[in-house]
């Protein structure tokens, strides 16, 4: 059922032309330079120290590394990260991480 309902959202999302990312809950990633990013629609941090940050995604994990990483706002399903960033990898569930 669930991917029945997938299906129907991004077909509408298609006809309809809205964002895909509004109507399948994708995250939305915006980096300016390598000095700042925003993540929306994440489902929580699972780590963060001043290199990594982990944050739940629906499909799995993303993980933002760099330098002197600190966050500077952080909502219900957005966080905004400032630093040396240096790397944002998306990691699908079941799939190892390195």
């Amino acid at each position: 059922m669930m991917r029945v309902s997938r299906k129907l959202r991004k077909w509408t999302a298609t006809i309809l032309d809205l964002p895909q990312d509004v109507v399948l809950d994708l995250p939305r990633i915006t980096m300016i330079g390598g000095l700042q990013v925003t993540v929306e629609n994440h489902r929580g941090i699972l780590h963060f120290s001043p290199d990594v940050l982990r944050l739940a995604m629906d499909n799995g994990i993303m993980e933002v590394t760099g330098q002197d990483l600190i966050i500077r706002n952080i909502g219900a399903e957005e966080v905004f990260v400032e630093g040396k960033i240096m790397g944002v990898q998306l990691h699908a569930k079941g799939k190892p991480s390195g």
